[in-house]
Parts: structure tokens; sequence; C-alpha cells
């Protein structure tokens, strides 16, 4: 179970003002990681003074472990909502696929802050932020692939965890693709300057990358 890492005091405020101190804080993180993030700076862009941000939020690192949980919480709405549909395997790839595409040019600060991610030191915050953040896709993925492959859908020699590993894998950087513009820049270079005029195409193709490797005969 995760900690709730902010006051009661947050909690009493508006809906617009949490929102508005959480995508203020998103961008402040995103835009120069933890480290360097300056949280007077992200005070004062909210509209708050300095102390009641602090009466909200104890430390920095609990305002970021904060927002990776809201990113992890949106992640999962978005994939809970996908996977518990009654459709089939390849529409619920499909979906998937489409859901990175549209979040990640609506969220671009979450996706850099994801990037951000990788490039910090502070190996006990990592270990936590990792743990709460992968946990989530890799849980949903392994168990799709255990019961499709129960169902026979997928081959039987396929190591789900691994494929689980290798899948989503896939899908962050099909995210980084549509969010970063080193990724976007790569991605124009491989397959043409108007590939990001077409999302459908993108989507055919990556899902039959996926059943390629996955599938039976289908």
């Amino acid at each position: 179970m995760k900690s709730i890492l902010y006051n009661e005091t947050f909690t009493r405020i508006s809906e617009e003002k949490r929102n508005k101190i959480l995508q203020t804080a998103t961008n402040e993180f995103a835009e120069h990681g933890f480290e360097s993030a300056n949280i007077n700076t992200i005070a004062k862009k909210s509209g708050i003074s300095i102390g009641a941000m602090y009466s909200y939020f104890n430390s920095k690192e609990n305002l970021f472990i904060t927002i990776i949980q809201y990113a992890v919480e949106t992640l999962k709405s978005v994939l809970d909502e996908i996977m518990l549909s009654d459709h089939d395997l390849l529409f619920k790839l499909e979906k998937i696929i489409q859901a990175i595409q549209l979040n990640s040019r609506e969220n671009v600060q979450l996706t850099k802050l994801y990037g951000q991610l990788t490039a910090e030191n502070r190996s006990d915050l990592i270990s936590q932020i990792v743990s709460d953040m992968e946990s989530v896709s890799a849980d949903i993925y392994t168990k799709f692939l255990e019961q499709a492959q129960n169902e026979k859908i997928i081959r039987d020699d396929i190591n789900v965890n691994l494929f689980a590993f290798f899948l989503d894998n896939l899908f962050i950087t099909l995210q980084f693709s549509y969010s970063c513009e080193y990724y976007k820049k790569r991605m124009k270079i491989f397959v043409g300057e108007d590939i990001f005029e077409n999302d459908d195409l993108v989507a055919e193709q990556l899902l039959e990358f996926i059943k390629s490797a996955f599938l039976f005969n289908v």
C-alpha cells in the first residue's frame, strides 16, 4: 500500500488549487529534475506562499513522490479500463497503443518527468519510485499475457515475465517518440517527416510487430 506523503491541509483546499500545485510541480521537476527543481519557484507559480507549500508537503521529496504517485494512478486507470473490457487480445493491445499516442501528446511533461528519473543520482528516492511506477505495468502486462497463454491465444514457449518486460519497453519507446524531441527526430529519420500525421499506420504496424512475436498464425 502506497504511503500518503501530503498533509491533511492539502486535502482541505479546492480541487482546482490542488491540481494547479501538482501541475506546476510536474512542470518544474520535468524541466529541471529533482535536484535542480526549486520549491520556491513551484510555490510562486502556484500562487501560494512557501509557508503554505510546506504546510501541504513536509519536504521537496514528498512533493516529488506525490507527483509520481499521481502519474502512476493516471497510468493505472487508463490500463485498467482497457484490460477490464470484454474485448480480445489484439483489440486491447491496439487500444493501449492508441492511448499512448494520445496521452503522450496531452501529457508531455509527465513523459519528460519519467525521462528525468533516469538521470537522477538519488538511489534511495529512485528505488521507491521505480517500485511504485514499474510494478503497475509489470503486474498488468504479466497477468494479461498469462491469461492469453492459458487461453491458447499466444505461444506456449513464451516466458510471460520477459515478454511483459519487452512489451513495456516497446510502449515506453513509443511514448518518448511522441513527446521528447530527441526521440521524435529519431522516429522521423527512420520513417519520414510526416509520420506524426499518420497515427493509424504506426498503431497498425506496431500491432503487426507484436503479433509476430506473441501469437499463433492470426
